[in-house]
């Protein structure tokens, strides 16, 4: 089956809010979501495979700059690629949009994500002491150079 994007909206915050409460230790509101849609800087789309929701990314659009906000996939849908597609869209979108670079925020020990970002092309260039809330865990700021001539990788 194919996986699948639609942009976000109302109809999708019930099966959202469920795979963010079950992945990010720092859950987002109901409300933050809302606000993405209603966000006219804000890309964010939802990932389906077939009916049912798997996965969900957003960027914001700040002057030139693509800030990955969130990258969420269900635990049991993770491993298969459902991560790299969803910031190969918001990646493609964010380009299309004349934004040159993106830069993101990850947790200093999620090393499958670090991973996943350097092979689309991210660097990382600092750190942000105790950045999370939840358990004061440090995050790798990476950025992504060069975004309007970047093309995606194909994923090995």
């Amino acid at each position: 089956m194919k996986l699948t994007f639609e942009k976000l909206s109302e109809k999708h915050l019930p099966a959202i809010l469920e795979i963010e409460k079950t992945t990010n230790s720092s859950p987002w509101s109901e409300e933050s979501f809302r606000n993405e849609f209603r966000n006219q800087q804000s890309i964010f789309y939802v990932a389906s495979l077939g009916p049912e929701i798997i996965g969900f990314g957003g960027i914001w659009k700040v002057i030139d700059e693509a800030h990955v906000t969130t990258v969420a996939v269900k635990e049991e849908r993770r491993r298969m690629g459902c991560g790299w597609e969803i910031m190969v869209r918001l990646l493609d979108e964010a380009k299309e949009q004349g934004m040159t670079c993106s830069t993101l925020e990850v947790r200093a020990g999620n090393e499958g994500a670090i991973k996943m970002y350097e092979m689309l092309g991210y660097v990382g260039v600092s750190k942000r002491k105790r950045y999370y809330p939840d358990n004061k865990e440090d995050a790798l700021v990476m950025w992504l150079y060069d975004l309007d001539k970047w093309e995606a990788p194909s994923r090995a």
